[in-house]
């Protein structure tokens, strides 16, 4: 029973929530929510909800060169039916993900006038076009003439791009950016009439939407101010070059005055099993039927090699954005390839075809239909060619040495495999598989499939299995090969000097830094000096950001040039800077330069010189002295490397108590662990009672300021289960009065991840929605690490807190930068203790 009310209960709360959402979508888009609920409403009236408007409704719902002038009203309420179905749903999500957001930005008015505007004018545009395009395209402009187009897409692109007006710079042109890209793309290849349409009102409304906030519209002056923009863009055109033949490919309607690129790229012209029937009966035809059926047979894995070079391409794409130099040079040559190809084809098929290929070069009747398709690899190229110095970055030395070699050994053992496993199931090879067949057959396995007509396959498979084996040898290797290349553009830049270490530790010495400085000398971290040699900044490099730890390390005074080198540094090596627990001075400076920042912990420090733990807020502090006092527990100094055996071994049984207590594994990045105790610099405090035996241990860290160490920052702390209770309270109340006598100036408790003095306090009303997401986060994550706890544990020190903040480029960059933080702080962290988060995390949001 108590697993039904349960169960009810959680109903009732999705119920309720379900309709929370529902009704502030209706406060925030009510145009876009009445236009679903009239949109098949509509459908339903006019029984058009299964195939769509017919006639006579047809002619004054749908828009089309034909219908105007005389069906007008079309221009507006060929947005309120759709062709069946499937456009009734897919035009529902459509303006559920695209209206609402769309309708938010712009206000319920704006988004009302930018949707009949943008859906009146991109019909009246591509009625035009469609007129005028036959002059130039022939076949095309006929196709365009003779169709017509329902649908909401059209006026939902229009608002979107008419709504980016109301977005920042960054995510202004990067929307512009994809919505466009994605549009041209759509006409140029699949280029049917509602691909011409939606890109003529998205064109409107990025040229109207400034208009509607108020503002003139204007051309940017410069397409990419920084050298990562331009690689992006670079990386979208080889990206576009690459999928456009793909969809292409894919719509077996493809009108577009590139759509022909299908032919010169892919192997996709599929043969209907009446085609085969009829190709078969013929006689002399034997080696054309074989291939044929193997066509029809041909599933995902026969497309996959068909594509190949696409799927390079796409890999390449990903290499290019970071600026790797390997992704830059093997584009540039499979470019090349691929014009080379596109070339060869169209000179056969000018010199009269001889090889009998059937390409329908339905528009090859106008000039310009027939040299676009080649201009385009040609155009590609040539930007490759032109931007090379953008791409400057190097993998390891000897990565593509041992990727190559993975690639060779791997392309072996599938080879052995397929001559094997084909000679053991020879009988389901047509005809019968020899190993002289199979091994003259194995290229082929390997090698993209678009010659298989004019070179009939030497083997056929007639059973699953041997199919399986026969087609899945090639993608097994490709996948492989594209998943090392991937791989290889994450590999950080290697470091040069391997003593930067020793050079940091100079600086850090010498020079000062913040409480937190000293983790920059851990392992794991890579180094930027600045030009001047009196300065540094420590990083770890992953998913292509460059996460920092902590402050720049050096002066004061030269702290903004220092930010500003690196943030250059980064620039030309393809990451994205990160600046990970700094204080409120790096904050500054980096707020100026555009940077957004979320305040990520809450450092507490304690003022040393006339601290004495008096008074009733002290009343734990002294309790937990005195109870060490009677039961013969005293604080030990020491390091790890002059501590006795016996002690060390306690300590790594405490901590491995504490892992396993946990089921968690110890975090790195800015949580010191065993490791990072053995730096002889650094101090333990353990607490230890007659016995030797060793309840508590924590670890400090030195903080030098003007070449002499002023105070120390708490790092490690663990204590016996079984042991001493307040052993915390009593290491930490210690530690602060020793280091007081030895003349220190303070003591830093360190930052609390995810943990801000104000959550103490009561929540802020309507906080930014990336401090609540935090906020959220750290709840979930408390049962887990207990983030949180450790902070209101440390308030009882009465301490002077400091907010400490990341600072990254813009919210796009977060996803990465939240998978680098994860890798920074887990790197070990095993599958099973990845699902146990998750399971905590779930456990807390419920």
């Amino acid at each position: 029973m108590q697993h039904g009310v349960s169960a009810w209960h959680r109903l009732r709360r999705l119920a309720r929530w379900q309709a929370d959402v529902l009704r502030g979508s209706l406060r925030r888009a009510p145009v876009t929510l009445g236009f679903v609920a009239l949109f098949w409403l509509l459908g339903i009236l006019t029984s058009t909800i299964a195939s769509g408007p017919e006639e006579p409704l047809l002619d004054w719902v749908s828009v089309s060169s034909e219908s105007l002038p005389e069906y007008w009203p079309s221009l507006l309420l060929s947005a309120f039916w759709a062709t069946g179905l499937a456009g009734y749903i897919g035009g529902t999500v459509l303006a559920l993900v695209v209206g609402v957001a769309a309708e938010g930005i712009l206000g319920s008015r704006r988004f009302l006038a930018a949707a009949a505007g943008t859906q009146v004018a991109g019909a009246l545009l591509a009625t035009s076009f469609a007129a005028v395009s036959g002059f130039f395209f022939g076949e095309w402009g006929r196709e365009l003439t003779a169709e017509s187009f329902v649908g909401p897409v059209a006026f939902l692109c229009g608002s979107a791009a008419a709504a980016s007006a109301g977005l920042e710079t960054l995510w202004r042109r990067r929307l512009r950016l994809l919505l466009f890209t994605l549009l041209v793309l759509l006409a140029l290849y699949s280029g049917s009439f509602q691909d011409v349409m939606a890109l003529g009102a998205a064109l409107t409304g990025g040229l109207c939407g400034p208009l509607l906030f108020g503002r003139r519209p204007r051309m940017p002056r410069k397409i990419a101010s920084t050298r990562r923009e331009a690689r992006v863009l670079v990386a979208l055109a080889v990206l576009a070059s690459a999928v456009g033949p793909v969809l292409a490919a894919l719509n077996a309607h493809a009108v577009g005055p590139l759509s022909v690129l299908r032919y010169l790229f892919t192997y996709v012209e599929a043969t209907s099993p009446q085609d085969l029937a009829e190709l078969c009966a013929e006689a002399g035809r034997g080696a054309e039927c074989s291939a044929a059926r193997f066509e029809l047979r041909a599933g995902p894995a026969g497309f996959f090699l068909a594509t190949l070079p696409q799927v390079l391409l796409v890999v390449f794409s990903d290499g290019l954005r970071r600026g790797r130099r390997f992704a830059w040079l093997a584009a540039l040559i499979l470019q090349a390839g691929l014009t080379l190809a596109a070339g060869f084809r169209i000179y056969r098929y000018l010199t009269g075809n001889p090889a009998g290929e059937r390409y329908e070069f339905g528009a090859v009747e106008q000039p310009l239909a027939l040299l676009l398709p080649m201009l385009v690899p040609v155009a590609v190229m040539a930007l490759l060619a032109g931007t090379g110095r953008l791409f400057t970055v190097s993998a390891p030395p000897g990565t593509y040495r041992r990727l190559t070699a993975s690639a060779g050994l791997a392309a072996a053992v599938l080879a052995a495999c397929y001559v094997a496993g084909g000679y053991l199931a020879r009988t389901s090879f047509s005809p019968e598989a020899t190993v002289r067949a199979l091994l003259a057959d194995l290229p082929q396995r390997f090698l993209p499939v678009l010659e298989l007509r004019n070179h009939s396959p030497s083997l056929l498979p007639q059973t699953l299995p041997a199919a399986l084996l026969y087609e899945g040898v090639g993608v097994a290797f490709w996948v492989l090969t594209c998943i090392l290349l991937v791989r290889s553009f994450l590999l950080p830049v290697p470091e040069k000097h391997p003593e930067d270490v020793d050079r940091a530790r100079e600086l850090l010495t010498s020079q000062g830094g913040s409480t937190l400085s000293w983790m920059t000398l851990w392992a794991g971290n890579s180094y930027w000096f600045a030009p001047t040699g009196r300065s540094y900044i420590a990083y770890r490099e992953s998913f292509g950001v460059a996460l920092t730890v902590g402050d720049p390390v050096g002066p004061e005074a030269e702290r903004r040039e220092v930010l500003d080198g690196f943030m250059a540094f980064c620039s030309d090596q393809g990451t994205t800077p990160c600046f990970y627990s700094v204080g409120a001075g790096t904050e500054d400076i980096t707020s100026v330069r555009g940077f957004a920042s979320l305040q990520v912990a809450e450092e507490t420090v304690l003022e040393l010189g006339a601290l004495a733990f008096k008074g009733k807020k002290f009343q734990d502090l002294r309790t937990a002295l005195n109870r060490a006092e009677k039961s013969g527990v005293r604080a030990e100094w020491t390091t790890f490397g002059t501590a006795p055996l016996s002690v060390i071994d306690q300590i790594h049984v405490i901590s491995e108590e504490w892992v396993a207590d946990k089921h968690m594994p110890e975090m790195g990045f800015t949580l010191g662990g065993l490791e990072e105790m053995e730096d002889p610099n650094v101090r333990l405090l353990i607490a230890i009672d007659e016995d030797r035996t060793v309840h508590g241990v924590t670890s400090w860290l030195p903080v030098y300021q003007g070449g002499h160490i002023q105070g120390w920052t708490l790092d490690f702390m663990r204590r016996r289960s079984r042991g001493f209770p307040a052993a915390m309270d009593f290491l930490i109340a210690s530690a602060a009065l020793s280091l007081q006598e030895e003349g220190y100036r303070f003591l830093s408790l360190s930052g609390a991840p995810l943990a801000r003095a104000r959550d103490s306090a009561g929540e802020e009303e309507n906080p930014p929605v990336m401090d609540w997401l935090l906020d959220r986060l750290g709840a979930a994550l408390e049962p887990v690490y207990g983030f949180r706890s450790l902070l209101a544990f440390k308030a009882k020190f009465q301490p002077r807190y400091i907010p400490l903040y990341m600072a990254y480029p813009d919210a796009a960059s977060l996803p990465a930068i939240g998978n680098a933080l994860s890798r920074a702080y887990l790197p070990h962290v095993s599958v099973g203790q990845g699902l146990s988060i998750a399971r905590r995390i779930v456990g807390t949001a419920r």
